[in-house]
């Protein structure tokens, strides 16, 4: 993509946010584009809506399951960045209308308390410079349509890289808890939309270990001469698929002696 394309893909996108209208399949409006191209557009959004006033607080890393990769045909995670005003704390209601076509994940987020940086960390630097781990949930959107209405392809890698990696929002559990406290892989989840479980899952879904997601990242940021800093929030993963969020859904996270996250949707 040119650098004119990618101005225009992130216009597109962040003019669906503000509206609340998705807009078309980047993948078709620019059928050339590129994993290194998606990033660009996602870059360039981020940086819209920090000029509109947006800070940044962490990251997020997405497509660590098995399952997900295998529905989008690829086998790398992908990455997109936390805005504060994306932040909930458990127990909050999303406003009605906030969000496109919402969604839910539950995950492990990390706290850093060091900056942490460099090809070749190692998952012993990323617990060093982890401050504490705390239960989340991550809320999913797309402003990009789902599907093309004229020909029925669905969005592919591309356009969920470029839409931000699908963040919308993370909310967070009260408790915290010192990295060493659990063994990650074990921590689990048992996720209740409306009463009605949906979805259970363990941290061992995320690349056998969520630890391991924070390392990827960190090593994806180092080709691009970046990394994590003091105080960032970093989502590691999800271990549940999806679970779609309709107005005046309440959603129930339950992850045992790790603690719990509620959220309900107005």
């Amino acid at each position: 993509m040119t650098p004119d394309q990618i101005t225009t893909a992130a216009d597109m996108l962040f003019e669906a946010e503000q509206t609340g209208q998705q807009c078309a399949l980047l993948s078709l409006a620019f059928p050339g584009i590129t994993l290194d191209d998606a990033y660009a557009v996602q870059a360039a959004l981020v940086a819209l809506k920090q000029a509109a006033g947006a800070k940044r607080i962490g990251w997020k890393i997405g497509l660590t399951s098995r399952a997900m990769q295998q529905a989008l045909n690829i086998t790398t995670p992908d990455s997109g960045v936390l805005l504060d005003d994306m932040l909930f704390q458990t127990g909050d209601t999303v406003p009605n209308g906030r969000f496109i076509q919402p969604r839910i994940e539950a995950e492990i987020a990390f706290m850093m308390k060091t900056d942490l940086a460099g090809a070749s960390v190692t998952r012993a630097d990323v617990i060093a410079a982890t401050d504490y781990v705390v239960p989340s949930l991550e809320i999913l959107d797309t402003r990009v349509l789902r599907a093309d209405p004229a020909t029925g392809k669905a969005r592919v890698i591309y356009d969920t890289v470029a839409d931000n990696a699908a963040n919308a929002g993370i909310v967070l559990g009260a408790e915290g808890y010192l990295i060493d406290a659990h063994d990650l892989r074990w921590v689990g989840a048992v996720v209740k939309r409306d009463g009605v479980v949906e979805e259970t899952g363990l941290g061992a879904g995320v690349l056998n270990d969520p630890v391991m997601g924070i390392v990827w990242l960190v090593q994806r940021l180092a080709a691009y001469d970046m990394g994590l800093s003091v105080g960032e929030i970093v989502l590691s993963g999800s271990f549940i698929r999806p679970i779609e969020a309709t107005s005046g859904s309440v959603f129930e996270a339950d992850f045992g002696t790790f603690g719990r996250v509620d959220l309900t949707f107005g």
